[in-house]
């Protein structure tokens, strides 16, 4: 499976492990742009400054709707952030709507956030992974649909 990797760019290291580890179930993954760089930064100032700069010289969301539209998933690496568990940002949360649009499958790494987009998370009916990637080479075996 094709599966477009998604989440803030302070999530930069762990795109870059999860990468790894989806590689080794024959994978093929897709990570945004400058995620490598970003994880040598010194601080989530840096990675944001950086990420808005990039996103606009080099049109990155429609970059990155046609890696989702030629893919056949994403994946939103959602950690703690902002004092929010399981954060899921502004970028994540339009990529998704992508995904959705285009009938991908939709997976998140970790809970569904309280935000105030939640319910129109939950109304993409994600597929919760709890922290497991090896949740996706199941037939959706325990997988959480909302």
């Amino acid at each position: 499976m094709k599966i477009a990797i998604c989440g803030s760019m302070t999530f930069s290291k762990s795109m870059i492990e999860i990468e790894k580890e989806l590689f080794k179930f024959r994978h093929t993954v897709v990570i945004p742009m400058y995620a490598k760089e970003y994880t040598e930064l010194k601080s989530v100032e840096e990675v944001h400054s950086e990420s808005v700069k990039n996103k606009v010289e080099n049109d990155l969301i429609r970059d990155y709707f046609n890696k989702i539209k030629n893919s056949d998933a994403i994946l939103i690496v959602n950690k703690d952030k902002n004092n929010i568990k399981n954060y899921i940002g502004g970028n994540s949360f339009l990529e998704m709507g992508f995904a959705y649009i285009l009938n991908k499958k939709i997976f998140i790494l970790n809970g569904i956030p309280e935000m105030i987009y939640t319910d129109e998370i939950k109304a993409m009916q994600p597929i919760i992974l709890d922290g497991d990637l090896t949740k996706i080479n199941q037939k959706y075996a325990g997988y959480k649909i909302y």
